[in-house]
């Protein structure tokens, strides 16, 4: 089938380098316009374009899908389908009907279960033990559209949401490749989404990476690592914002004293925390302006005093 590929982020490039591998032609791709990153806000463009450029591939920016002369140069590209995998814009009908056999997306989550932007942060926020990808036909509600096919994987302990979705990228660009070859020999057919289980997944948001520390130790865990690496988890110390790397819940027996909430105890070798039950140990911190480091080596630069403890804004 002739491709044409949507994408944007990293996450994309094991779906469009196994596209190109595979017995189907990716004619052109489509991604985000190129963004302003850095301090100094240059504009970059995004890791699709970046690998799509070095495939040789056409590459499209529209502002929106909705621009009509994009509408016009996809249908110059006289794509059989376009595959999506994080592109980041809401596509129109006017655009969907384009590609013969419409626009097939790959969703890192279980659906209906976690539609939305953030399925693999929500997924581990929440303490589900697996979570998958999905490929469904594209319509214009949210992750709505009847399902391809699935893939199943386990969420584990330590996950962080960069170790998760590493690993359903990988293993999701195989499903893409063989729901398009379904398509192709209409061996597949799409089957309408369950009614139950239907769970959102919004954008997660600086303010909801914020650590409160008179929830369980287990969700702090939890907390943290969904938020890692982005949008990043974090917490106050002396009204400044401290960026926290995941932490690890240990036995309240295993600590020489009784810890309220956010309250801190420094050992030789660690730095504890306390929580609404037992107290977590710190990892890795980055104050603000600061190096990320280990949060004993921070702990003796800060020189905490007793009774000191995070989440306190001044």
């Amino acid at each position: 089938m002739r491709l044409v590929f949507a994408g944007t982020p990293e996450v994309a490039l094991p779906s469009l380098d196994a596209l190109v591998g595979s017995s189907h032609e990716v004619v052109g791709v489509i991604t985000r316009p190129d963004a302003p990153a850095g301090r100094g806000r240059t504009l970059v463009p995004s890791p699709v374009r970046v690998r799509a450029q070095e495939h040789g591939i056409p590459v499209l920016t529209p502002r929106t899908p909705r621009d009509p002369e994009f509408q016009e140069q996809l249908r110059e590209l006289a794509p059989d389908c376009a595959p999506v995998v994080a592109y980041g814009a809401l596509v129109p009908r006017t655009a969907l009907d384009i590609p013969r056999f419409g626009w097939v997306n790959l969703h890192f989550s279980l659906l209906p279960a976690w539609r939305g932007a953030a399925p693999v942060q929500h997924a581990i926020r929440s303490g589900d033990e697996v979570t998958g990808a999905t490929t469904f036909l594209l319509e214009e509600g949210l992750d709505t559209g009847p399902i391809y096919g699935v893939m199943t994987e386990t969420i584990r302990p330590t996950d962080t949401s960069g170790d998760l979705l590493g690993r359903l990228a990988l293993a999701g660009a195989g499903l893409l490749v063989a729901t398009l070859d379904g398509i192709e020999s209409g061996d597949l057919v799409a089957k309408t989404q369950p009614v139950e289980g239907i769970s959102h997944a919004p954008k997660v948001e600086v303010d909801d990476a914020r650590v409160d520390w008179t929830m369980p130790a287990l969700a702090i865990d939890r907390l943290i690592r969904s938020c890692t690496p982005a949008p990043g988890s974090w917490t106050t110390f002396r009204g400044e914002r401290v960026k926290l790397a995941p932490v690890t819940p240990v036995a309240a027996e295993s600590v020489s004293a009784l810890l309220t909430p956010g309250e801190l105890l420094v050992t030789k070798a660690a730095l504890y925390a306390g929580t609404a039950t037992s107290p977590v140990r710190l990892g890795l911190v980055r104050a603000h302006g600061k190096k990320e480091m280990a949060a004993a080596d921070w702990a003796r630069g800060v020189r905490i005093e007793p009774g000191e403890r995070l989440g306190e804004d001044g």
